[in-house]
């Protein structure tokens, strides 16, 4: 054991045990409950069907099995059960989806079906109802903040997989994440209370409170919604500079008023959701940069300054709905405000200019903090027929403003945190301090059918046009590693995506769809950097898909299937040249897989679930170079080679699951359950290959350097359930991860910027072995 790492005690925890005796107790009741459950139905064995799920996915309430396009939906009900927290506790229920973790919840990235984000906008579209949130541009880093909303209070969670820009617009070049939230009762009062304890394994321990109100302020007409949670996640890394330990503990806290209209032919709902976490570090690994094993031991990082994170959102949401009688006008209004800031220690990469730049007798510390400010406004106006007809339609359009501020802060102190001696501080300390204002402007129309050719054949169409403006300026106000200055830039683009989807119904339990669709992830003005274009071109990509919806055995099996291929081109890439990066437009990839859905319901009490995909995501060919002119060279840099694997997609994943549900007699009624997931191998990026020519002259390479990337091992994990209650009260218990399974979520390398040696990686590890346990009681 290193001398560095406190001991841990192999005792469980009093929580623990509670939970243990939980579960153990849910596992034994099925048996000892059947009879009564038997009896309960009649003294039969026979299976019900499986509920019907309805979804909002084409911006109309629809069953989720008469669409043609490959959605998932995790109910309020399952979330619950599994004491989600985190993108990344629910990721693996969905076929296809990958959450990368940089370390706490807010710190999460997302690719669907392969369309993994390299550049610093996402690919995958964030909604919380009618409202998308996040930002559209590029120097928010949308691809590493994506939006984590604590699942209190969240009805269902609503993925859409495949490029939606024709509805959902820019950013949805991917997929689309939606939140749809609790709506007040109308009818009647709810009073909500729930209070619970997590435990990690080798880690801390954590409370959760969460409160919940429904009332209805005119019945049938006016209701009104309060909640608030706040969820505490234990940490379980440890610092192996200071001996701190559990470092990556954090908090979450939310908070929601919703306030809702049903009028005779006019509907409104105002809401106002709070959300804040609120972290002093992260979760981290230190790794030995060759071999890829534990430095110091299982989870123990090595990091010389603090690294705090924090993201606040506050989204005010407007919807109005006028029933027109021969249709439907929508009008969708979002402001919100979103403050992230995170804190990293840079020590390994600028440390060295104490000692060998500078002239100090050893290295110093350095830390970079990012500050991300956000206010985005929405609005969007539809006009919509009524379902049911042989054709309905659509037509909208859509407007978003963003005012955005990016700032970087690199400072260097001694090693032990003190100000580096006069007058090395005040001429060093700031190694660079950057701002970087931007605005996004963009205007789009959009419209969609959808025409019933008699029983059986149905075609969906639907275009958008879109228009976007920016601006931005990288003002460099102080420090080395920055050209000092103002430098604007600007740029506007048009763009066009359209989609085509034609289902054939077999029979009235099976359906057959096709769907050709476009999607896009917009550009903008580049960093002003020698070898970087001025602009960056929006990222497009066209998706071809055929689909299978069946359900069979008299309902009680759901079987989905889908195949597609996508082709993406003008991958927006980043590329770094002695720490500091621009954008490229790289080149083109291809993403082609299959993915599988099923739900098997035996009998009225147990459930089964499967989901699976292979996916092969690929870079038809080198991506393409900036070239950064030098002293008497060129630097010629490729941030990936043809053949690379598009980071963290696996070729396979799969996830089983298994639900029982019972009734114990004097009124008590549960389940218990539990879920496997499996991830395949990964890798951490693409090939990075930096050569050295002749001035003007690529054909004459001087040197050349290349970096592979890194690889993650495959990993199992198994999570299982379990509930109890009577009446207004339950208590449910769950276990992740029960066989405390070792796996990354993501892995970076860190080199030294001064000498270029790699000295270290650092790595994300899942989630250990937690323990939660959970009681609510409704009035």
């Amino acid at each position: 054991m290193n001398a560095f790492q406190p001991a841990r005690t192999g005792l469980r925890s009093p929580l623990s045990l509670a939970i243990a005796g939980v579960l153990a107790w849910g596992v034994a009741m099925p048996a000892l409950a059947f009879e009564d459950a038997a009896a309960a139905e009649g003294a039969t064995d026979s299976a019900t069907t499986l509920d019907t799920v309805v979804v909002t996915a084409n911006k109309r309430v629809e069953n989720i099995r008469e669409v043609g396009a490959s959605i998932s939906v995790i109910g309020e009900r399952q979330l619950e059960n599994i004491g989600a927290s985190s993108l990344t506790d629910f990721a693996a229920l969905v076929p296809g989806m990958q959450v990368q973790s940089n370390g706490n919840p807010g710190q999460t990235a997302i690719s669907l079906r392969g369309i993994a984000a390299m550049s610093p906008s996402a690919t995958v579209a964030t909604y919380i109802d009618e409202v998308p949130v996040g930002s559209s541009g590029i120097y928010q880093a949308a691809n590493a903040f994506m939006l984590d909303l604590l699942p209190y209070d969240i009805s269902r969670v609503e993925v859409m997989r495949g490029p939606q820009g024709t509805l959902y617009g820019a950013g949805a070049i991917g997929g689309l994440l939606k939140y749809v939230t609790r709506a007040p009762d109308l009818a009647g009062d709810e009073l909500r209370a729930g209070v619970g304890l997590r435990t990690v394994q080798d880690g801390g321990d954590a409370w959760n409170l969460r409160l919940g109100a429904s009332v209805p302020l005119q019945e049938d007409r006016l209701g009104l919604r309060m909640s608030f949670a706040r969820n505490g996640l234990p940490g379980y890394t440890d610092n192996q500079v200071d001996g701190a330990r559990d470092v990556n503990d954090a908090e979450q806290i939310g908070a929601r008023v919703a306030l809702a209209w049903d009028g005779e032919a006019f509907d409104a709902d105002l809401g106002v959701l709070h959300q804040r976490i609120h972290s002093d570090g992260r979760a981290g690994v230190a790794l030995d940069p060759d071999t890829l094993q534990p430095l110091f031991g299982d989870h123990v990082d090595r990091t010389w300054q603090p690294q705090p994170f924090s993201k606040k959102l506050t989204l005010t949401s407007l919807n109005l709905d006028w029933d027109l009688g021969w249709g439907d006008f929508v009008s969708a209004t979002g402001w919100s405000q979103t403050e992230t800031s995170s804190t990293l220690d840079a020590t390994i990469q600028f440390g060295e200019v104490a000692n060998l730049m500078l002239g100090l007798p050893e290295p110093g510390s350095a830390a970079l903090r990012y500050d991300f400010d956000l206010d985005k406004i929405t609005q969007e106006f539809r006009l919509t027929s009524k379902s049911g007809a042989p054709f309905e339609w659509m037509v909208g359009v859509f407007y978003t403003e963003e005012d955005a501020l990016q700032s970087q802060f690199v400072w260097l102190q001694q090693l032990d945190g003190s100000a580096l001696p006069a007058p090395y501080a005040e001429m060093f300390g700031t190694l660079a301090l950057l701002n970087m204002p931007s605005t996004y402007e963009e205007l789009a129309v959009f419209a969609n059918g959808s025409w019933r050719v008699g029983e059986r054949f149905k075609i969906d169409a639907g275009l958008r046009q879109a228009r976007n403006e920016q601006w931005f300026s990288q003002n460099g106000d102080a420090g080395i590693l920055v050209p000092i200055g103002d430098f604007p830039g600007e740029s506007s683009e048009d763009v066009f995506t359209w989609s085509l989807s034609p289902q054939f119904a077999i029979n009235q339990d099976a359906m057959v769809y096709l769907r050709a669709a476009t999607g896009y992830q917009p550009g903008g003005p580049n960093v002003a950097l020698p070898g970087m274009p001025p602009t960056v071109d929006s990222s497009m990509l066209a998706s071809y898909e055929l689909g299978l919806k069946s359900a069979f055995a008299e309902q009680r099996v759901l079987l989905d299937v889908a195949a597609y291929r996508i082709d993406w081109e003008d991958i927006q890439v980043a590329a770094s040249f002695n720490g500091i990066g621009g954008l490229v437009n790289g080149g083109e990839a291809t993403s082609e897989g299959v993915e599988l859905s099923a739900q098997f319901r035996a009998t009225s009490n147990l459930q089964f679930g499967i989901n699976g995909a292979y996916n092969k995501a690929t870079l038809k060919d080198d991506f393409e170079p900036a070239v950064i002119p030098q002293d008497g060279y060129d630097v010629v840099l490729n941030s990936g080679l043809a053949g690379d694997r598009i980071p963290y997609v696996p070729e396979w994943s799969w996830s089983a699951t298994a639900e029982y549900a019972f009734s114990a007699g004097a009124g008590l009624a549960g389940q218990v359950g539990g879920a496997v997931r499996w991830i395949g191998d990964r890798v951490n990026g693409t090939t990075e290959r930096t050569r050295a020519t002749a001035p003007g002259d690529p054909s004459t390479v001087l040197m050349e350097e290349i970096v592979a990337p890194l690889p993650l091992d495959s990993y199992a994990a198994l999570d299982l359930y379990a509930g109890i209650g009577r009446g207004n009260w339950e208590v449910r218990a769950y276990v992740n991860n029960v066989t405390g399974e070792d796996g990354w979520s993501s892995v970076e390398l860190i080199s030294s910027e001064v000498t270029g040696a790699p000295v270290q990686a650092v790595a994300v590890p899942i989630l250990p072995r937690t323990f939660g346990l959970e009681f609510d009681v409704r009035f």
